[in-house]
């Protein structure tokens, strides 16, 4: 299963995820404490749309950065494609395209 990483807006602070793990409404960040469940942690927050969300039928919520009981939420992530190492081949080809810009 790939490792996600859901990266606190506040501080920064990169919380890995499994696969398909969830994200409770009372889920914190352990390096500042900032509440996950939040608009600003949801993959559809969209500061430029009217409602700041881009899924048309998730009901307006006016704080953003508090948690919320949003049915639509998901966590905002990336997937980390250098955990766990990789192949020596992978590794030379990474350090050969990394020395084309030096």
């Amino acid at each position: 299963m790939p490792e996600l990483a859901l990266s606190c807006y506040r501080c920064g602070h990169a919380l890995r995820l499994m696969a398909r793990e969830k994200v409770q409404r009372r889920d914190t960040c352990v390096g500042c404490g900032a509440e996950l469940h939040s608009c600003v942690h949801c993959r559809f927050f969209d500061p430029a749309r009217s409602n700041q969300c881009s899924e048309p039928q998730a009901e307006w919520v006016s704080d953003k950065e508090n948690a919320n009981f949003c049915d639509y939420f998901e966590p905002r992530t990336s997937v980390n494609l250098t955990a766990r190492g990789g192949t020596t081949k992978q590794a030379n080809a990474r350090a050969a395209f990394d020395d084309l810009f030096k």
